[in-house]
């Protein structure tokens, strides 16, 4: 693929330098890669699907390979894998789906009253052996006219030509349903926010709390389509200590007329006998209906538990994650810098204390993630609707093929 490599390796560096910020435009920008691979390739004239499929999982390597914790990057690739078996099984079947084919019967009515007489399974079987088969001696020496002879060989002539043609035209009907599908993909991800958005009305009641923490634009959309529909309520900000996005949030919300407080992470516990309901983003929902979420989020979620408080995810359906947290490929964390917590000039006189063993006395750990069980979990909302913990493998199976969760290019040495 030499027109598409120079943008795989674009955005793998993207990738690796952490250019591209968010799942939801990770997840739109991988769509788009991944259709331009399937647009670049070139189908060849047997196992076209397999080839497809071998060809987006290289590139998917190369993408996941680039930033492990973005799990939305491997979402998408077994999306488009899937999609790819999804179109193949499709067209194979409308292409089989005008053959009448069935068992053979030795009931004379049946055999004697259609117009249309269909062929029995055997029989076709034996049709395309006696068609693949070289003429026999036999077959030589018996009066068969030229003129038929050279019949058959042209019929099997035009029959070789119409199968190749077949083949051409089915490949490229693939590869376009292929594409067409992958746009859907693209679709469903720049929309996932209305389609969450519109369920607000449903979950916010008037004059409730709500609580959050940190800054999420699926939480964020979602408050606002609530307060369009003049819903009044109030929200609790944890503002999400060290980055403190939950200030930003706080801002945009009181922007939009949203009676906000911001509180401190600390004063979770504190405050949540005042609120209804707990609603938050997630990085990612594995397939046992765990949350990768932003860290301080267990604390929350256990806080919630304690009072008896619903606590609600919300997310689009590019995160949903068909691995569990204990697979290798899966990467819970990532280590932010030191910076964020302490300044280096203040604290420059502690650095060079040690044990005698030349250890460090002063450590910082400033993890990016926080995982949340999902007997934590009240209720999911994704842009199909509302889902329970325990219905989210069902949901993942109807996006990813079982034999996609490790995207690894297969071997083509034999």
């Amino acid at each position: 693929m030499p027109d598409v490599q120079p943008l795989v390796s674009e955005f793998v560096l993207k990738l690796k330098r952490r250019k591209v910020e968010g799942s939801h435009a990770v997840a739109r920008q991988t769509a788009e890669l991944l259709r331009s691979v399937v647009s670049q390739h070139r189908m060849g004239s047997t196992n076209q699907a397999a080839a497809l499929a071998d060809a987006v999982r290289g590139v998917g390597e190369q993408l996941i390979a680039a930033n492990p914790i973005e799990l939305a990057v491997g979402n998408i690739v077994r999306r488009v894998l899937h999609i790819i078996k999804e179109e193949d099984i499709s067209s194979t079947a409308v292409g089989i789906e005008g053959l009448s084919v069935t068992a053979e019967s030795d009931d004379e009515y049946d055999s004697g009253n259609d117009d249309h007489p269909t062929l029995s399974a055997a029989v076709l079987a034996a049709h395309a052996r006696n068609a693949l088969r070289a003429p026999s001696l036999q077959t030589l020496l018996e009066d068969i006219p030229v003129s038929t002879a050279l019949s058959r060989s042209a019929s099997s002539a035009g029959d070789s030509d119409g199968k190749s043609g077949d083949k051409s035209s089915k490949a490229r009907k693939l590869k376009h349903d292929v594409i067409a599908a992958i746009g859907d993909l693209i679709d469903e991800i720049d929309t996932c926010y209305d389609q969450i958005s519109e369920q607000a009305v449903e979950h916010i009641h008037q004059n409730e709390v709500i609580l959050t923490l940190g800054r999420s634009r699926t939480v964020k959309e979602f408050l606002y389509a609530a307060k369009e529909k003049k819903r009044y309520f109030r929200v609790f900000v944890a503002e999400g200590a060290p980055r403190y996005q939950g200030h930003v949030l706080a801002k945009e919300l009181v922007e939009k007329g949203v009676q906000t407080t911001v509180i401190t992470d600390s004063a979770v516990f504190a405050m949540i006998s005042r609120v209804n309901m707990v609603i938050v983003g997630a990085h990612a929902i594995m397939a046992n209906g765990g949350v990768i979420a932003p860290v301080g989020m267990n604390m929350v979620a256990l806080a919630a538990q304690r009072h008896a408080v619903p606590f609600v995810v919300v997310a689009g359906s590019h995160k949903l994650c068909p691995l569990y947290p204990h697979n290798p490929e899966v990467l819970l964390n990532e280590l932010k810098s030191p910076s964020d917590l302490l300044d280096f000039g203040e604290f420059s006189n502690c650095m060079n204390f040690s044990t005698q063993d030349g250890t460090p006395l002063l450590n910082v750990v400033n993890p990016t993630f926080d995982y949340v069980p999902p007997k934590l979990v009240s209720l999911f909302i994704t842009d199909t609707g509302g889902h329970s913990p325990s219905y989210m493998y069902r949901l993942i199976a109807e996006y990813y093929s079982a034999d996609d969760l490790v995207v690894r290019r297969k071997s083509t040495s034999s």
